[in-house]
């Protein structure tokens, strides 16, 4: 696809620019996919990983796709125009120059990126609750024989019934709240559904902040590369709490145990969950400035 002109007050980056930063985007994704591609070749699970891939639906190849983000335009290199220019959304000048094109993205998912903003901006008002304690994760075996992982249960299921027996559960996140076994449903003081989640989403939960990354892919070839690799490392390195704080016994993967049915678990996970939550915030304003730069740039007037 080819456009006529540049989108006004688009930035232009040479390819001494944008070269080594696409090489050094693809090193980092593969090296931060590695682990999984490995074991998909040889057909082994993982039972804290997968539910990045599986879940969020991400694709390895799409990861490593290094985009610029919404108003940056690349000029040609030695060979030619940026391979963007063969994507999906994007166009490129008769001067061989490659850009993100906004106000297709935008035809196509205007409604999603409002959605987004709307999510991201309420969730980036409100103060963090660190007193869930990753229950959530407990509520999904409550009293239940069969479960998703086949890991044993640190506690024994009477264990695990009983701990989630003695704790309030407090979750606001509809995501993992769907999950919750038909017996503990009524135990979560809240009743979180998908229109409730602009309201209910808050940035200490553990998996709003993974949302960064599915929010990030929703918004595609909108989101610098750089800042795609970050929300994605965040995910990744919450899962890994989620998981350790969970009832599952990960010994065979050799991580310790969050115990967060004891006073010292609690505390660890509290520590932790804020410094996700801090991160998380720093990334979740970076979306809400990409969907405002996306929305601002389909929204102004076209000159004459």
């Amino acid at each position: 696809m080819t456009a006529a002109c540049a989108p006004a007050g688009s930035d232009r980056l040479p390819a001494a620019v944008w070269l080594p930063r696409a090489r050094a985007h693809e090193e980092r994704a593969d090296g931060l996919t590695a682990a999984h591609r490995g074991r998909r070749a040889a057909r082994q699970r993982h039972a804290i990983d997968d539910f990045l891939y599986e879940y969020y639906g991400t694709r390895p190849s799409v990861l490593r796709r290094w985009h610029p983000g919404v108003g940056v335009r690349l000029e040609p290199g030695p060979d030619g125009p940026a391979p963007n220019g063969q994507w999906r959304w994007y166009v490129t000048d008769s001067d061989g120059v490659v850009g993100f094109d906004a106000a297709a993205f935008l035809a196509d998912r205007a409604e999603s990126v409002r959605f987004i903003s709307r999510l991201l901006s309420a969730i980036a008002t409100r103060p963090a609750f660190t007193g869930c304690f990753g229950l959530h994760e407990w509520a999904m075996v409550y009293r239940q024989r069969e479960h998703r992982h086949p890991l044993p249960l640190r506690l024994g299921q009477d264990g695990t019934d009983a701990v989630v027996e003695a704790h309030q559960i407090r979750c606001s996140h509809f995501d993992a709240f769907r999950f919750f076994t038909p017996e503990a449903v009524g135990l979560n003081r809240l009743r979180p559904t998908r229109a409730s989640q602009v309201d209910l989403d808050q940035p200490g939960c553990l998996h709003a902040a993974m949302d960064c990354h599915k929010w990030a892919t929703k918004l595609g070839p909108a989101v610098p590369g750089e800042l795609a690799l970050d929300c994605f490392e965040l995910a990744r390195d919450i899962r890994l709490l989620d998981m350790q704080a969970s009832p599952y016994d990960l010994s065979s993967y050799g991580e310790p145990a969050v115990a967060i049915e004891t006073p010292e678990g609690k505390a660890e996970y509290v520590t932790r969950q804020r410094e996700f939550a801090e991160r998380a915030g720093r990334l979740r304003a970076r979306l809400i400035e990409v969907c405002a730069t996306l929305l601002e740039t389909v929204e102004q007037p076209t000159p004459a």
